[in-house]
């Protein structure tokens, strides 16, 4: 049965990927709004995680009519960013610009890259499968780290799908010594830093809308061992079909910098981006699954629960100025 249902699934997604490349551009765009907008009425789940985060991360200060709008919002631009991955066999050496404009808050940062090899960061906000796409385009491959599906097949179409503009795609097993790898020779490294992760010694916790949470520190300890440059965008939808891409900075973190505070850098860079534009986040994620001691429930969305080793680094990383 298993075997029947891998086969249909990867015939069905196999189908996708021909087809969709071969479509207009607005019928894409048009199929990416209805099939969020069905995405949001069918899934409560997701629904409910979207209410609760909106709720918690805003203090209560949206209206009812300003959630509805702004989960709706990002189930659309989630369907978008999962169709125009499947869209984007379509862009060429020769095209890809048509379809995206840059903006550089940190003219040497690329130079920078380019020179050395970096760590790309980028939140699940916006496209962030696009913006990995087009930096393949500009001559810039990365190292991409990827979950592998229970089926195979699938696993090797999206593998195909995500490395069609010269990038390496690579399992989650022993990740951290394959990036360095590629890191050392020069290479590039990309990789999606808020991830709700366990407590543990590749996580710290930051603040994330005046909420704590736990995420990787991966991209920060590779810069730190290797003496690379964090490069940190995010890549924006406009309403025309294309996408807008900001490179806010180059961060070169030093060896003996706190990692924690690092992360916490970059993600505020993201915040403010997420603030501007709340529909290009992933907000049907369980982005705060960990309650501090002594805050109420109230003050954090219903699914997330206090867990001893959350609180642990949470008290490690407190305690730690008043130690220096």
């Amino acid at each position: 049965m298993k075997k029947l249902r891998y086969f249909f699934e990867t015939t069905l997604v196999a189908a996708a990927a021909w087809l969709l490349p071969r479509l207009p551009r607005a019928l894409v765009l048009a199929l990416a709004r209805a099939v969020g907008w069905l995405a949001c009425q069918v899934d409560a789940r997701g629904r409910r995680t979207a209410r609760e985060n909106l709720r918690a991360a805003y203090r209560g200060a949206l209206t009812e009519r300003e959630v509805r709008r702004i989960t709706l919002g990002s189930y659309q631009n989630f369907a978008r960013t999962f169709l125009d991955l499947f869209w984007a066999r379509a862009l060429t050496q020769e095209n890809w610009q048509r379809h995206v404009s840059i903006r550089m808050d940190d003219p040497g940062a690329e130079a920078q890259a380019r020179a050395t090899g970096a760590v790309w960061v980028t939140p699940h906000f916006g496209n962030f499968e696009f913006v990995s796409l087009i930096w393949g385009f500009r001559g810039v491959p990365f190292t991409v780290v990827a979950q592998d599906f229970k089926n195979p097949g699938l696993t090797g179409i999206f593998r195909r799908l995500r490395e069609h503009s010269g990038h390496t795609v690579i399992s989650q097993e022993h990740a951290m010594l394959k990036l360095m790898k590629a890191l050392k020779r020069q290479g590039h490294a990309g990789l999606l830093t808020d991830l709700n992760i366990k407590p543990g010694k590749a996580a710290t916790i930051i603040d994330c809308f005046g909420l704590k949470t736990c995420v990787p520190t991966l991209h920060v300890e590779l810069a730190k061992r290797l003496g690379l440059s964090i490069i940190t965008g995010v890549c924006q939808p406009a309403a025309d079909g294309r996408y807008e891409v900001q490179i806010f900075e180059a961060i070169r973190p030093r060896a003996d910098d706190d990692t924690q505070a690092v992360a916490q850098r970059i993600w505020d860079q993201f915040e403010k981006a997420i603030r501007a534009y709340p529909e290009g986040w992933l907000w049907m994620y369980k982005h705060w699954r960990y309650r501090p001691a002594g805050t109420e429930p109230g003050q954090y969305p219903a699914y997330a629960n206090p867990y001893p080793a959350f609180q642990t680094l949470l008290e490690s990383l407190t305690a730690r100025p008043a130690q220096a």
